[in-house]
């Protein structure tokens, strides 16, 4: 049996780590997504330690994307004995906005105005008592998928009247304030195992879809994006490590803006799957896969004492 099992959906976005772990000769197991099938009467498990790799976005590339399934296939395998990273709760809590959100603010921290529906028919009252412009998000989305902006009460009336607002495959949405963001950038903070790993601004000129990775800025139609090394204050470092540890997350990002109203700190977004920043010598003159593999290691030797 290996030392470790990546369970995972996307076909290149783990090359890096698979080469990582390769060149420090640690036997691992690639488990993909598809194809993939469990008995809930058998207790083996693929591997002491299984690290969970599955993206929101995956329904975004297929119908039949395995979010629901991993959530049952890490509970499984985390009570026959595994160590799961970013376990069953963790995915529940990425796939969730509204949890998200829920979390973040029951740390005393503070999130963009948001209301939480399971109807489309129920936007607008839901709007009301909101600042416009607002956005309308899917619960569950992935590189900026299903949010939409609507600058005024009755544009937001009228395509929920024409059945324009967006969806969500769990079919619960966000009413949300538009918040200007200082700069027109948002700050992702990564974590590892609880800990700050680094910091990177990103300025998407206005697009929804901030994926820092190397495949999603390689994808046809991907609006261009200004990614910058960032340097967050103490006290950010330290919310995002509350956040980190409230979540349960092992590796991950969390997602802040600094409200260009008021100057205020908004977290929004809690990110279990961290592809690590595209070019990261050029950006941070470090790879983060070498810290990653450095704490699987260690993860691994406490599995086995």
């Amino acid at each position: 049996m290996a030392d470790l099992a990546i369970l995972y959906e996307h076909p290149q976005w783990f090359a890096p780590l698979f080469a990582a772990l390769d060149a420090r000769g640690i036997g691992y197991s690639a488990l993909h997504a598809d194809g993939h099938a469990f008995d809930p009467a058998e207790q083996d498990t693929p591997a002491p330690v299984v690290f969970n790799r599955i993206a929101m976005s995956s329904f975004l590339r297929s119908g039949e994307h395995p979010i629901f399934y991993t959530q049952a296939l890490l509970a499984h395998w985390q009570a026959c004995g595994a160590r799961v990273l970013n376990d069953a709760e963790v995915l529940a809590v990425d796939a969730s906005k509204a949890r998200q959100l829920s979390l973040i603010a029951a740390l005393g921290l503070s999130v963009p105005a948001t209301r939480v529906v399971h109807r489309a028919a129920d936007i607008p009252a839901a709007a009301q008592g909101l600042r416009f412009p607002i956005v309308v998000k899917a619960n569950i989305g992935g590189s900026g998928a299903g949010i939409v902006r609507y600058d005024s009460a009755e544009a937001l009336a009228a395509a929920v009247a024409d059945g324009m607002v967006p969806d969500s495959i769990d079919r619960v949405l966000l009413v949300q304030e538009y918040v200007p963001a200082r700069g027109g950038k948002i700050t992702r903070i990564e974590t590892l195992g609880g800990k700050f790993l680094y910091a990177i601004d990103v300025d998407g000129g206005g697009s929804f879809d901030l994926c820092p990775a190397d495949v999603c800025l390689t994808e046809a139609g991907k609006p261009s994006i200004t990614i910058t090394r960032a340097e967050p204050e103490p006290a950010l470092i330290e919310a995002a490590e509350r956040i980190a540890a409230a979540a349960g997350l092992d590796v991950g990002g969390v997602e802040v803006m600094i409200d260009d109203r008021d100057g205020t700190p908004r977290f929004y977004d809690i990110n279990a799957l961290s592809n690590f920043v595209a070019k990261p010598i050029d950006v941070l003159g470090w790879d983060p896969h070498e810290r990653l593999v450095d704490w699987l290691e260690g993860v691994i030797r406490e599995t086995k004492a």
